[in-house]
C-alpha cells in the first residue's frame, strides 16, 4: 500500500492525516529511540516496550515481524530526529566555521535538552553495535559517517575561505572536535551537570583559535 493511500482524509478541510496504525507506530518507535539510550538496542524487548507504551505484545508483532525490523527502524526514527534536531540548523548556516559552530551548539543544546534520556542516540549504539555485525551496525556506521562528513567539510570550507590555517590537518582537527563532542555527551549522560557540554564547546572554540589565522 503506498503512503498516500494509507492516510485519511480529515473531513474539515479535506487534508490528509495519519491512520490509526501509523501513529502507533511513530510512538512506539519514538518511546524505542529513547529506551534504546538507556537500555540499548538489544535490551527493546518487545516485552518491556509494549509496557513502556501500554501495548500488548500481539499488538507490537502487528508492526514488526521480528527484532531486527524493530531496531532498524527504530534507528530510522532516531536519524529523523538528529538530523531536525541538529543536522538541518547547521544548513541554514554560512559554510565554514558558522556552520561548524551551529553544528557543535545543535549537537551540544539537543543533549541539554535531553532529546533523548540517555544523550547521543549514535553514540549509545554505536558503542553497543561496534562488535556486533549486522544491518543494525552497518546503518549506524552510514549515519556516523555522514556525520564525520559533515564536520570535515565545515573544516575544508573554513580552509577554503581562509578562516582557518591553510596548512591545517583536517582529519585530526575532526577527530579532536568529535572526541569533545564525545566526552562532553559521556560526562553529561553521568553526571547530569551542564558543565561538561560547556568545556565541550570551550574546547573546541579553543581548536579553532589554534587554527585562525
Amino acid at each position: 500500500m503506498s503512503n498516500i493511500s494509507s492516510l485519511k482524509t480529515d473531513s474539515e478541510g479535506g487534508k490528509p492525516r495519519h491512520s490509526k496504525g501509523q501513529t502507533s507506530r511513530a510512538t512506539i518507535l519514538l518511546t524505542a529511540a529513547k529506551l534504546a539510550t538507556i537500555k540499548g538496542l538489544n535490551g527493546l524487548s518487545l516485552g518491556t516496550l509494549a509496557a513502556e507504551v501500554g501495548m500488548s505484545k500481539s499488538g507490537l508483532y502487528a508492526h514488526f515481524k521480528d527484532k531486527e525490523e524493530l531496531e532498524l527502524a527504530t534507528i530510522e526514527t532516531a536519524t529523523l530526529i538528529f538530523e531536525s534536531e541538529v543536522l538541518q540548523p547547521a544548513m541554514q548556516a554560512q559554510a565554514g566555521t558558522e556552520r561548524l559552530k551551529v553544528v557543535v551548539n545543535s549537537f551540544l543544546s539537543h543533549l541539554e535538552r535531553k532529546v533523548f534520556p540517555g544523550g547521543c542516540f549514535f553514540a549509545a549504539v554505536a558503542a553497543e553495535l561496534d562488535t556486533r555485525p549486522g544491518l543494525a551496525r552497518d546503518r549506524v556506521v552510514e549515519v556516523l559517517d555522514k556525520w564525520m562528513s559533515l564536520l570535515k567539510q565545515c573544516i575544508l570550507d573554513a580552509r577554503v575561505l581562509s578562516e582557518i590555517d591553510p596548512n591545517a590537518d583536517v582529519a585530526q582537527t575532526v577527530f579532536e572536535i568529535e572526541a569533545m563532542l564525545l566526552a562532553g555527551n559521556f560526562l553529561f549522560v553521568m553526571r547530569d551537570d551542564p558543565i561538561h557540554l560547556n568545556q565541550a564547546r570551550k574546547g573546541i572554540e579553543n581548536v579553532l583559535a589554534r587554527l585562525s589565522i
